[in-house]
């Protein structure tokens, strides 16, 4: 079987290839561009505030998230992105999944159960929904048979990374891994405008949005973008509803590799869990560890006597909301390179007939997850 890392598409393999040759120093240059860019916005936010203060104005509370994109953008889509920061603007993905695990700090496990049992059963609804509809509507528009199989998965589960997961177990084409990789930008893109203005539309509580947000958003910088753009209690939400979509890489990507096989257009699987060990997403177990760490640290000695030689070793709440904090910072340059990431020129080179696919099925799986979620808050009190 083809690793991900040997079959990455052409742009993501250079920035690997370019990183790789250079080692530290050579993702310096990007990672700083993230760091000022995402302070920019963060700047932006609080200048704006700081000003309608002053002058006793209410202004519009643009978060730091949405101005960090949007100079990325700019950017990206003006002056464009020199190789030198290529590499190191791509390890947004690494701060993502850093913020992840840091953001358990703020996550006790009881908050992990308030997620309710509804809304895991909505999940795996969602799963099932968008991998039946996105090939069926795939099969109309006549497209190639990997290729429905990469929006499939990546519509499903957790975007970019779900795709070059599964075109290295599937044997797919570069070109089809980054066709449905275009397609599931430029539709994350796009939810970060439309998302937030339908919650507020109809004033949707913060667990549902959360919730909405983390089953309906691909991509996972786009979810946590999307959710924090709402509230931060909506953002925390919105990280665990799709943390938990994410888990399911393993399984869904091992029953594509398992039926192209049998079709004889992939390798045979040896060791089943060994595979799935291989694509489950590490960071989910340390957001799960920052958690109970976090948790033992709230807990009172006292009313927990058998425990007591274990709860020394949670953290302090000082010490909670700095990790909590360092989240925050982490995510500062996941958005700076969401933005820096979205070219529209790049984009538009693709073809149209993958973004129609992508588009009506993530149109069709936004709303009907809508529904779902509105009605689960209606009948069983999210």
């Amino acid at each position: 079987m083809a690793s991900g890392a040997q079959s990455l598409p052409l742009p993501l393999k250079r920035d690997r290839d370019d990183a790789n040759q250079h080692g530290l120093p050579g993702l310096l240059p990007g990672i700083a561009l993230l760091a000022v860019v995402g302070y920019a916005g963060k700047f932006i936010e609080q200048s704006i505030a700081r000003y309608g203060k002053t002058h006793h104005l209410i202004l519009p509370n643009v978060e730091y998230v949405l101005w960090a994109i949007l100079i990325g953008v700019l950017i990206a889509n003006t002056i464009g992105l020199p190789r030198i920061f290529r590499p190191g603007v791509a390890t947004y993905e690494f701060w993502l999944k850093a913020g992840i695990i840091l953001l358990g700090a703020r996550f006790i496990l009881g908050d992990i159960l308030h997620l309710s049992g509804i809304s895991f059963v909505l999940i795996f609804i969602e799963l099932a929904l968008a991998l039946t509809f996105m090939t069926y509507l795939g099969r109309g528009f006549r497209l190639s048979p990997k290729l429905i199989s990469l929006l499939a998965v990546g519509s499903s589960v957790c975007g970019v990374s779900a795709i070059i997961a599964t075109q290295g177990a599937i044997e797919a084409d570069e070109e089809d891994s980054s066709v449905a990789i275009a397609a599931i930008l430029a539709l994350g893109a796009i939810s970060l405008v439309f998302f937030p203005l339908v919650g507020h539309v109809l004033h949707m509580s913060d667990h549902a949005y959360g919730l909405w947000t983390g089953l309906a958003v691909d991509n996972t910088a786009e979810a946590t973008a999307a959710g924090a753009l709402y509230s931060d209690a909506a953002g925390k939400f919105a990280v665990l509803a799709k943390t938990c979509r994410n888990a399911c890489i393993g399984f869904v990507v091992l029953g594509y590799a398992l039926y192209w096989a049998r079709r004889g257009q992939a390798k045979e699987i040896v060791s089943k869990g060994a595979f799935l060990w291989n694509k489950f997403p590490k960071f989910v177990l340390g957001f799960l560890f920052i958690s109970l760490v976090a948790t033992l640290g709230t807990l009172d000695p006292k009313a927990f006597p058998h425990l007591a030689g274990l709860i020394p070793y949670g953290f302090t709440r000082p010490q909670i909301a700095a990790l909590g904090n360092l989240s925050r910072w982490a995510f500062l340059l996941t958005f700076a390179g969401v933005g820096l990431r979205t070219s529209f020129k790049d984009l538009l080179k693709q073809g149209i007939k993958p973004f129609l696919v992508g588009a009506i099925g993530e149109i069709a799986i936004a709303a009907i997850t809508l529904g779902l979620v509105l009605g689960a808050e209606q009948f069983y009190r999210l």
